[in-house]
């Protein structure tokens, strides 16, 4: 649909009529559509220039999220969606543009070339346009599901929110083409649990991890690295909570930080401030990697049970601690300093239980491997019945919290629990998984584990862009596929993973092979990674491979602390066996929304309120 641009006289009489009947049905629509309490509780820069910024809140009753978009210094417009990665192509786009005598509000889509067409269902739905000191505030709000074709479903996870600034006037929505607009990114778990929070103790007390006052690089990626310490004797403590504190002003740079807890095995650690990168950095700091906060970009506090802490301090813990900070700087600013970090809230009064943190996926090695050129390769990690059967007290533990973890081709992962050989729960997914965004997430429901359970973790990778298989591994172009559980109450079970048996790995070889000329390389001073760069990649070596990973036994990590293995046979173990497997949901469409407009809104956005 195209909207003319209008006579004077026509858009004098238009729009005057238009903007009093949309402020008549505007303040019928707010006394019931208002968020609730309003306060709008989470909020985002969406460009590194804080032009734009996001407030929303969500209602499951509704199944509706409420966006406040306030937006300084608007020019002509301005277009907010939503897409699978973050592109402006096949977008879910609402757009606020002006044809240079009026303004208008629509629902909007655009295509695979980056076109803008008018959506024939108006699913976003304004409530209010109003001028404010800080600039144009816009009230709107839509269902997490439309059942249109053309929308986004919003769902658990991460949410890829696409943003564009308009500079001049367009004749109509379809003469706005992505590509010629200031456009940008920004990923944000927009669907947050609807958790109370937790009784917090009196002698609560705080303690601030921060960067000291580090001159962000002109670069647009940096992970900053610091290491600071306890104080001497520090005892063993609770951490309750924690929370972000960033330095005003740096909202926009600061894209994620993590605090890490050294190894107790080593009585010192030397002192760093520095790029994460950078050859200065002592090789020791790889030693920092037990996990005791983690923040990203819109998330808010995060509250540990009330029955549990997790414990840090005393005799047994390491006293150092390393930050770290990523710098997310496209403009490439210059001359930025910022002292962000995460406040840790703790208690001396030990609560019932220690909350735990356990590994569940694939061990970190190449024998798990993924072919170039694939658009969603599965690949599946086990923690086993026996595993669990073992290492878990007769009680059973309670996940409360996830963090999921790949490198830069994974693209989905999920968690599911499975008893008696049938899949009952998920534990975490997230379907627009991006490695640029990681964060501890509560779960809206705690999931108990039993002995004898299953978890089952796969995750999806894409390696169009790749010419050469990438294999499991630490490094940044290798790959891993982890959650991060977070339970109670502790036990010595601190890794549960698996691999595929190496000796079946090497029978896929010797068939490659036998079907193509002898390339790879099957004697023993081979290494794997060698091994599957020599593989000729057709469709018959892609396809084994994702067989042999489907059924070939599996060697189970059913790791202590320690690294030290559970007593038992772990190599050669079979698959588990799942009968069952949970039904995908089914998008529920929403109720008739009565009078939802068949085209644009006309709105005021002049002085006052519109």
């Amino acid at each position: 649909m195209q909207v003319p641009s209008p006579s004077v006289r026509e858009a004098a009489s238009m729009y005057g009529t238009a903007v009093a009947v949309f402020l008549v049905i505007l303040v019928a629509a707010l006394q019931g559509s208002a968020p609730p309490e309003s306060p709008f509780p989470y909020h985002i820069p969406l460009d590194p220039e804080g032009t734009l910024e996001l407030s929303w809140n969500v209602s499951y009753v509704q199944e509706t999220v409420h966006f406040q978009l306030l937006v300084r210094d608007l020019k002509a417009g301005v277009l907010f969606g939503m897409s699978d990665r973050g592109e402006l192509e096949n977008a879910d786009l609402v757009v606020l543009w002006t044809d240079g005598d009026s303004a208008y509000f629509g629902d909007a889509w655009s295509d695979q070339k980056g076109q803008i067409h008018l959506d024939s269902q108006q699913d976003y739905q304004l409530l209010r346009a109003q001028r404010t000191p800080e600039g144009l505030s816009l009230l709107f709000k839509r269902p997490f599901s439309t059942c249109d074709p053309k929308d986004y479903l919003i769902e658990d996870g991460t949410v890829h929110l696409v943003y564009g600034i308009l500079e001049e006037p367009f004749w109509s929505l379809e003469a706005i083409n992505t590509s010629g607009v200031q456009t940008g990114l920004q990923r944000v778990q927009l669907l947050k649990p609807n958790i109370s929070i937790p009784a917090l103790p009196s002698d609560m007390r705080t303690m601030e991890v921060r960067a000291p006052d580090v001159l962000i690089p002109g670069q647009e990626t940096t992970y900053w690295c610091y290491i600071t310490e306890l104080p001497e004797g520090f005892p063993r403590h609770h951490i309750v909570m924690y929370e972000p504190v960033v330095t005003k002003g740096n909202e926009a740079l600061v894209h994620h930080m993590e605090v890490f807890q050294c190894a107790a095995q080593f009585e010192s650690f030397p002192r760093f401030s520095g790029p994460c990168d950078s050859k200065m950095k002592p090789d020791r700091l790889n030693y920092c990697r037990h996990v005791l906060a983690a923040w990203a970009l819109g998330a808010q506090a995060f509250y540990y049970p009330e029955e549990a802490g997790l414990a840090f301090g005393g005799a047994g813990s390491s006293r150092f601690l390393r930050l770290e900070v990523h710098y997310h700087n496209p403009l490439k600013i210059k001359g930025r300093r910022d002292s962000s970090g995460i406040r840790l809230y703790y208690t001396a009064t030990l609560r019932r239980f220690d909350a735990g943190i356990m590994e569940l996926g694939l061990v970190y090695t190449p024998v798990m491997a993924i072919p170039p050129q694939e658009k969603a390769f599965v690949l599946t990690g086990y923690c086993t019945d026996k595993c669990t059967q073992l290492a878990l007290p007769p009680s059973g533990i309670h996940i409360f919290a996830s963090q999921l973890h790949t490198h830069l081709t994974g693209r989905k992962v999920v968690t599911v629990l499975a008893r008696d050989g049938r899949e009952r729960e998920i534990v975490n997914r997230d379907d627009h998984y991006s490695p640029h965004f990681q964060e501890i997430r509560m779960l809206k429901k705690v999931v108990s584990v039993h002995p004898g359970d299953v978890l089952i973790t796969s995750c999806t990778y894409n390696t169009e862009d790749r010419k050469l298989p990438t294999v499991g591994g630490f490094g940044i172009l290798e790959e891993m596929c982890v959650n991060y559980v977070h339970y109670y109450p502790q036990t010595q079970l601190e890794l549960c993973k698996s691999a595929v048996d190496p000796g079946f790995l090497q029978k896929y070889f010797h068939l490659v092979n036998r079907f193509n000329a002898e390339e790879v390389c099957t004697c023993p001073q081979a290494s794997v990674p060698e091994q599957f760069a020599a593989v000729p990649w057709n469709s018959f070596s892609r396809q084994v491979l994702g067989a042999l990973y489907s059924f070939a036994p599996i060697s189970m990590h059913c790791n202590k602390s320690s690294a030290v293995r559970f007593q038992g046979e772990w190599n050669l173990q079979p698959l588990p066996e799942i009968i069952s497997k949970l039904e995908e949901p089914t998008p529920q469409c929403p109720a008739s929304r009565g009078q939802s407009p068949t085209g644009p809104t006309v709105v005021s956005i002049g002085g006052g309120k519109g």
